[in-house]
C-alpha cells in the first residue's frame, strides 16, 4: 500500500463522519427550505418564515451584535489589567476568577440567571438587604436583558482567554517605551497594545458570534415571552407544528447572518494583508 492510499484511508473515518452528520442534514435542510408542497421549487417556505418571524430576525441581530459589542469591551478590560495590570493581587485574583465560565454549559447557565436576575432572585434580594433597592422596585431581568448578560458572561472568558494570549506575546519593550513617555496604562492599551491584536479579537468575536446564534437554551430557559431568537422559532415550528420547510427556511436566513459575520471578518483580513 503506498503512503498516499495510506493517508487517505486513516482519514476516510473522519470524512465519513463528516459527510454523515454534518454535510448530509446540511444539504438536506437547504433542499428542503427551497422546496414546495407540490415537490418543486419554491420560495413559499421563506415567505411564511418572513411574514411570521421577519421580528425575531431582526431581534436576533440586535441581541447577538449588542452582545458581542459587550463582550469585546468586557475581555479588553480583563485582558488589559492581566497584561497591563500593577497590583499582583487584583491580577492574581483575577487570573483564577474570570476563565470559571468556560466551563459551564449554557444550559446550566441559563439555570443560573434564573435565579440570580428573577424578580425575588438573588441579585434584587441582596440589594434590598443591603438598603440599595425598595422591595416594591424589584424588577425581573429574565427578558432581551437576561439574554445579553447569560450571553456576555460566558463568552466573556473565552474572548479574555485568546486577547490575553495575545497581548503577553507583544514586545513589551515598545509598551514599556509609552509608559516611560508617560501614557496612562488605558492609553496604552487602546493606542498601542489593542491594534496589534485585533485580528485575534475580530477571529475570538466571529466565533462567539456564531456560538451566540446557535444558542437555543438561553433564550428558551431567560426569556420565553415574545420576541425570542431563531432557534427558539425552530424548535416551536418542528415540535409543535412538524413544518420542517419553515424550520429549514429559518435555518438559511441563521446561515446567511452567520456568513455576513464570516465575510466582515475575510474582507478585514485581506485588507491587512494588502496593506503595504
Amino acid at each position: 500500500m503506498s503512503p498516499r492510499q495510506l493517508a487517505l484511508l486513516l482519514i476516510a473515518p473522519g470524512l465519513a463522519l463528516v459527510a454523515g452528520l454534518f454535510l448530509y442534514p446540511l444539504c438536506f435542510s437547504l433542499v428542503s427550505a427551497f422546496t414546495g408542497p407540490e415537490g418543486g421549487f419554491s420560495l413559499q417556505a421563506f415567505g411564511k418564515a418572513f411574514e411570521l418571524y421577519s421580528g425575531d430576525v431582526v431581534f436576533t441581530i440586535v441581541i447577538v451584535v449588542t452582545s458581542c459589542a459587550l463582550t469585546a469591551v468586557a475581555a479588553v478590560a480583563i485582558a488589559g489589567t492581566l497584561t497591563l495590570g500593577e497590583n499582583p493581587w487584583v491580577v492574581g485574583a483575577l487570573r483564577a476568577l474570570y476563565r470559571w465560565p468556560l466551563f459551564i454549559p449554557f444550559i446550566v447557565a441559563a439555570q443560573c440567571m434564573r435565579t440570580f436576575l428573577a424578580k425575588n432572585g438573588l441579585m434584587n434580594n441582596t440589594f434590598v438587604s443591603l438598603g440599595l433597592l425598595e422591595p416594591l422596585q424589584a424588577a425581573s431581568y429574565l427578558d432581551w436583558r437576561g439574554i445579553i448578560i447569560t450571553f456576555v458572561w460566558k463568552q466573556t472568558p473565552f474572548v479574555a482567554l485568546l486577547l490575553a494570549g495575545a497581548l503577553a506575546s507583544l514586545d513589551r519593550a515598545t509598551l514599556e517605551a509609552g509608559r516611560n513617555l508617560g501614557a496612562s496604562r488605558l492609553r496604552v492599551l487602546i493606542e498601542l497594545a489593542l491594534p496589534q491584536v485585533m485580528p485575534t479579537l475580530l477571529v475570538a468575536l466571529v466565533l462567539s458570534f456564531v456560538t451566540m446564534l446557535s444558542v437555543l437554551s438561553v433564550p428558551m430557559m431567560v426569556a420565553g415571552s415574545q420576541p425570542t431568537m431563531l432557534t427558539v422559532d425552530m424548535a416551536f415550528r418542528i415540535n409543535a407544528y412538524g413544518d420542517y420547510a419553515t424550520a429549514n427556511a429559518l435555518g438559511v436566513i441563521t446561515y446567511l447572518i452567520s456568513a455576513g459575520a464570516a465575510i466582515l471578518y475575510l474582507r478585514h483580513g485581506m485588507a491587512k494583508e494588502g496593506a503595504p
